[in-house]
């Protein structure tokens, strides 16, 4: 028998793709696009969790390898013994422990603020509102981060091309603010830990409450709100 020298067997390249989404058909979805992507030139090595705390696990395990590309769901059900409420807090650790990891995230949020908190914090790869998600823009999707290139769907980019004057700034003090709220410190001991004044705390709030138009709201709902905002 002889060899063909002109056709050899070509050696495919691997890589190794995290998919943590809690919707089981999802994950399928992904997997049944990725393994179809040139699939004469990859081999894609898929790991899946359905939860934060799954994929906090199969990150933070030794045995797993560096992932090459990494699918998260921002909402997902929370693990908060380590604190990590989303797939935005997997996507930071993810990129602290594996820093060439390409991170696309998807989402069902269509505010403005969020989606630029999400890119201001994270800068993700890719993007993707899950309204926009076909199979075919997910292969051009992965296709586009694989060549190293940013993706965001077109809803993504129709919110960002808005007017910057839709868009709603705080800052640090405002976020401690909101932050000891939601951990329920009373108002009054807060100068314990935010290095301004009673009086200005309290002159903070309620501008905050004007600003997410909860003026006759409760510190739970403006929590929410904020929390809805990705404002901190």
């Amino acid at each position: 028998m002889t060899i063909d020298s002109q056709n050899p067997i070509q050696q495919l390249t691997k890589r190794n793709v995290l998919i943590v989404d809690d919707h089981p058909f999802i994950i399928e979805g992904y997997k049944n696009a990725i393994t179809r992507y040139n699939p004469k030139e990859y081999e894609f090595l898929i790991s899946q969790a359905h939860d934060c705390k799954s994929g906090y696990d199969l990150i933070e395990d030794e045995q797993t390898p560096d992932f090459d590309v990494a699918f998260l769901d921002i909402s997902m059900p929370a693990y908060e013994d380590r604190d990590i409420f989303s797939g935005e807090d997997l996507a930071k650790l993810i990129l602290k422990k594996m820093p060439n990891c390409k991170v696309i995230l998807l989402t069902m949020y269509t505010e403005l603020l969020k989606i630029k908190t999400i890119i201001r914090t994270i800068s993700p790869n890719g993007l993707i509102i899950k309204n926009d998600l076909t199979f075919d823009e997910l292969l051009f999707a992965f296709d586009k981060v694989m060549k190293s290139d940013k993706y965001y769907s077109q809803s993504v980019q129709k919110m960002l091309n808005q007017s910057t004057h839709n868009s709603i700034e705080i800052d640090e003090f405002d976020k401690q603010i909101l932050f000891h709220l939601s951990k329920g410190t009373l108002i009054e001991d807060m100068p314990q830990y935010i290095p301004i004044s009673l009086n200005a705390i309290k002159k903070r709030k309620l501008s905050l409450k004007e600003l997410l138009k909860v003026k006759a709201g409760t510190d739970e709902e403006l929590v929410k709100e904020a929390k809805s905002k990705g404002l901190f």
